[in-house]
Order: C-alpha cells, then structure tokens, then sequence
C-alpha cells in the first residue's frame, strides 16, 4: 500500500461539467497553474452531467413555468426567468469562445438549434400562460416568442401532440426558435479532452476518501486508486468539490463552518424513451407543461426531442422517485451517512414540512408502466405502450438549509458554499444546473480568487463579452451576442431570420 504524496495549484473532484468548466476557464487565466483532476468513475461526464441523466433543455427560462411565478395579485414575476436566461447566455458566449479558439470543435456535437414551448390544458392555465407571454413577449431576452390558443396553429407546431386530442378542453403554448437542445455529457468530454492537451492530470478510478486542512492552510486529500487500491495522499491550495450529489460527504469531511447545518435530499428520476423511429419523427421541439401540485420543480413534465450521439431522440418525464442513493452509483447508506449532529434539527424540521413531497414521491415511486402511459397520454393522447422503454435518470440531492422561511427549508437550485478564506468551494442543489455551469463557475472563482479577479477581468471579458453587464439593459449587446454565439455554435441565427422576414413583409 503506497502513500505517494504530491502538492499541486488545484485539484478539482469529479469529472463532471462544473469541474470540466472551472478546469478550462482556469487554464485559460493562468496557464501555468497545476491543475489535478479525480474521478471515481471511468470516464468523465458518468454521473449527474451524462446525456442519460440529464434534461440536457440548455434551461433559458423559455419554456420551463416554474421560473415564472403568479402572484396573489395575479401579476407575472418573471425575474428568475431573466436571471437563468442571463446565465444561459454566459455559457452561451464561453463556449463560443472554445469554439472560435479551436480549444473544441464540432459544437454540433454538443448544441443542437431546437424550438422551447410551453403547453397548457384548461381555463386558469391558458389564461396564465397568456399573461405570462404578456410579461415575457416584451423583453428583450425573450424576443421572437409566439402564442397561440388555435387548434389549427398548434397542430402545426406540435402535430404528435394534436392528433386525436379531445376539443372539449381549452389549450395553449407558446413557442420560440431560439431554444437549444445541449449535451452536457458530450461536452464534458470535449472538455476534458481538451484539458488533457494542455496537461492537465485527469485520474479515473480514483475516489477522494478524505479531505482535511495541513498547518501550512494547503488541503491533503486521501486518494485510493480502485484499479490497485493503493492509497495516495495529495494536497493543494485550492480545491474545488464538483461531484455531484457526492460533494455534501466530502464538504463535511472538510469541516468548514460553512458547511454545517447544511443537509441533503435525493430526488431520483425515471424517464420514458420511445424506441419507435416513425413517433420520433413526428416531434420537433421542447414542450413543458404544468407540474402537478405537490410535485418539487424538478418533476415538470416534459416531451423532448433530444440529439444524442447524432440521433434524433424522444423522451418524456421526468416521474420523480426516491433512493437514499446521492449518485446513481452511489450508496444505499448516503442518505444515513450525511446526517450529522450539527444538520440533524435542519433534516428533521425538513422532513416535517415536506410530507406532501414525502407522498409525492412515494405515489410515483409506485407508478406502474401503464400508470405512468396515462401521463404521457395528457402529451400524446395516442400514445402506445409498446412503443415507449423506461430509463433511469441521474440522482438530483437538492439542498436543505435554515433560511429565513425557517429551518430545514428545501431550496431548488444550485449553490456555492465557499471557505471565508477561499481555498475551497463545493457545488450542492441541482436545475438549472449544467445550462448556469459558466456563471457559477465565475461566482467560485470571485468568491475563491478575489486577490486575482482585476488582473483577470480583461481575460474574462474576452471569453464572456457581457461579463458584468444586465443584458436585461442592453437590448443591442443581446443582438450581438445573439449573432455571435449563433455564428460560433452553428445555430442558424432565428432572431435575425424573423427579423428580416418581418422586413420583407413590410
């Protein structure tokens, strides 16, 4: 048994798309920082970041109805959709960068031009989809969406969803041309690749057992190799723990204040894959519906077409479910393992507020096939069984915490939860996820590397050209950058076609 120790600038665990992009934003500011990859699995992009496990929407805000919220006053507030679409637009323009740079090719790979619609069944929600376009349709960042409660229409855009519909019932969607279908796994690949070419050390079938502070205020990380179980021990200054639903263990191993009182809760998900290539054909878009009362946010039902591995795909989900697992490749006992004495009250208080989740789950836990066709059947009402396999999708652990709505409050989202002095930060929570990867990574980085952001901020801005600016407030710099990241991805430019085809009806 070896104890082999080695100092490094940064160890990054976990290769997923959070590690993957704060390796290469990193590598682009200071290239000659030593960066170490660890893994547990055998190739990156495995776990929460794989195409599989993941919605892979590319989360704008376009389409998904719990980012838009009705008040009592039956207002829209639509400043959650602005702040993802925003963060989506910061991915948007880093990867646009790699691109323009030859650091990955092929965005067509990864980032597929694809419409995002919103569809609503019965009165009270077509006439908040209707207020909710109202509050959208004139802002800037949402230009180009349409809506339309007309049969007629709506069979154009969504015929598979029209065929066989019963006319009784009021429906709606919006749709817009700018939405995209994203990879996430196979752009974590790409990424490491590319990391890899600039010698970065990425160890698969490595698992960081523990994570404790040296006298000197570097980190020594305990690392066993699974191929040959030899122990080796690694320390660097800065840390990053990015491995998904496993990052909660290790931020408590590592015993920063602010890691305590923290606790986590694992949502699986289940969804349906239809395996016949003549339904596939016959669907083109992204179309999120209304979740079902009860439901976490996460469990918004939605029909997707998917590319994967250059295939055209058709998914639909996801049915929440639950494991004590925080990774699918996880353990039975992670969910025990995580409660601590200090996080104890929080997951208790928890657990009591979320009966109604608690049942939720369990009812869909207990879904049968046949059950769960008759969700898809408020999608495709034709839809048949034989046509339709199931898959299980990754492990999300969503973050509970005292906030001020009280203890043990669940939060949706993700989080930074960052050491005062910086030399490490974890990631925890789940959506919008992958899709905000950039914008979170340059929170890691300003609230890491304080000491070094004005030297870096000229760098930042030419990877991220609105970096530090409201795009909400400047509606020219979205049409460049509109323009550019089309340009650079590959995506036909929707916002400038519309625009020139009003141009030549006038």
């Amino acid at each position: 048994m070896s104890n082999r120790q080695t100092k490094t600038d940064v160890i990054l665990i976990g290769a997923g798309i959070m590690s993957a992009t704060l390796g290469s934003l990193l590598k682009e500011l200071v290239p000659d920082w030593e960066i170490k990859v660890f893994e547990k699995l055998a190739n990156s992009g495995e776990e929460s970041s794989n195409e599989w496990n993941n919605a892979g929407t590319g989360h704008a805000a376009l389409c998904e109805l719990n980012y838009t919220v009705e008040k009592s006053d039956g207002s829209i507030d639509i400043n959650k959709a602005i702040n993802i679409n925003e963060q989506f637009q910061v991915s948007m323009q880093f990867w646009s960068y790699l691109v323009n740079n030859k650091l990955i090719r092929n965005p067509k790979d990864f980032i597929m031009p694809l419409p995002h619609m919103s569809f609503v069944q019965g009165e009270q929600n077509v006439s908040f989809l209707k207020k909710r376009f109202e509050a959208l349709s004139n802002n800037p960042l949402f230009q180009g969406m349409e809506f339309s409660d007309d049969p007629e229409t709506l069979k154009k855009w969504i015929p598979l969803m029209l065929e066989d519909r019963p006319s009784d019932e009021p429906i709606a969607a919006t749709k817009i041309d700018t939405g995209t279908d994203v990879n996430f796994g196979a752009l974590t690949r790409m990424l490491f690749e590319h990391l890899e070419s600039k010698n970065v050390k990425i160890n698969y079938n490595h698992s960081v057992d523990n994570i404790k502070r040296t006298s000197d205020g570097s980190w020594e990380l305990k690392v066993k190799n699974l191929h040959n179980g030899t122990v080796e021990h690694h320390t660097a200054k800065f840390v990053f723990i990015g491995g998904g639903g496993g990052s909660l263990h290790l931020l408590q191993k590592s015993g920063i204040p602010e890691g305590k009182h923290i606790g986590g809760f694992p949502v699986s998900g289940i969804f349906m894959v239809c395996n016949n290539p003549e339904v596939v054909e016959q669907h083109h878009a992204k179309v999120y519906g209304k979740a079902k009362v009860g439901a976490p946010p996460m469990s918004v039902p939605h029909l997707d077409t998917r590319f994967i591995d250059n295939k055209k795909s058709l998914l639909f989900g996801p049915f929440a479910g639950f494991s004590p697992k925080f990774l699918k490749t996880g353990s039975m006992m992670d969910l025990i393992t995580s409660v601590k004495p200090d996080n104890v009250l929080t997951m208790l208080a928890a657990g009591a507020k979320e009966m109604a989740l608690t049942k939720y789950l369990i009812q869909q836990v207990m879904l049968s096939k046949e059950q769960r066709m008759e969700e898809l059947r408020e999608f495709i009402p034709n839809a048949k069984s034989e046509d339709w396999d199931l898959i299980v999708a990754g492990q999300r652990v969503q973050v509970i915490k005292d906030t001020e709505a009280g203890k043990g409050t669940l939060q949706f989202g993700t989080e930074v939860v960052s050491a005062a002095d910086g030399s490490i930060a974890a990631l925890l929570g789940a959506s919008p996820g992958a899709s905000t990867a950039v914008s979170v990574m340059l929170k890691v980085l300003n609230q890491c590397f304080p000491q070094h952001m004005n030297a870096w901020k000229p760098k930042i801005k030419e990877m991220i050209p609105s970096y530090g600016i409201s795009l909400m407030e400047n509606p020219e710099l979205i049409d460049e950058i509109h323009t550019l990241t089309a340009q650079s991805l590959s995506l036909a430019d929707k916002r400038q076609e519309k625009q020139e085809r009003v141009l030549e009806l006038v």
